[in-house]
């Protein structure tokens, strides 16, 4: 039975299981680019046009197969994630940075986030990576935190807010001594 090159990049897409640029799916497909991206584009088609589960995406990453945010409460129900407060706000604090090292996460967080870190790896929502100089790691989140907590495309270093001029006066005369009141 022969499969069709866009088949075999649908296998593709869905065993990677992340983004993947043309090129990387022209290599795993074994055919050139302009032949990945007419079975890509016969891909998006069919994908358009049927009643699925899944969609087929292009970002600023690569194309990646998906499930359709309309069935996006079925991932929390049938996968539900049981994490600790604390763990929370240790992904909480990678997401807000964007890429941290895991020392610096350690003085944000206390020792506890050895062990954090080692469960979010484990449920695949951060990846660890050595840094070069191999005396720390650099900790971010993976696709799968996007997807589950459903951040995708959202700057999260936008959501905490600057602090202003105006604000920090405000705490600084907040915690002043009162002046004496004079008669």
């Amino acid at each position: 039975m022969t499969v069709s090159l866009a088949a075999r990049i649908e296998a593709i897409l869905y065993l990677k299981g992340q983004p993947l640029s043309l090129t990387a799916i022209a290599e795993h497909a074994k055919c050139d680019r302009d032949a990945a991206a007419d079975a890509l584009l016969q891909l998006m088609d069919d994908y358009a046009h049927r009643d699925s589960a899944l969609e087929l995406l292009e970002d600023e990453r690569g194309f990646c197969l998906q499930l359709r945010p309309a069935l996006q409460e079925l991932v929390h129900e049938l996968l539900p994630v049981d994490l600790t407060t604390g763990t929370l706000r240790t992904l909480a604090a990678i997401a807000l940075k964007g890429r941290i090292a895991q020392t610096d996460l350690v003085d944000l967080r206390g020792s506890g986030a050895y062990q954090q870190v080692q469960e979010l790896v484990e449920q695949g929502f951060i990846q660890k990576r050595r840094q070069s100089n191999g005396r720390s790691y650099w900790l971010e989140v993976t696709d799968k935190f996007h997807q589950y907590f459903q951040t995708e495309g959202m700057n999260l270093e936008a959501l905490i807010p600057a602090r202003s001029q105006s604000t920090d006066n405000a705490m600084a005369e907040s915690t002043a001594p009162a002046a004496p009141e004079v008669d």
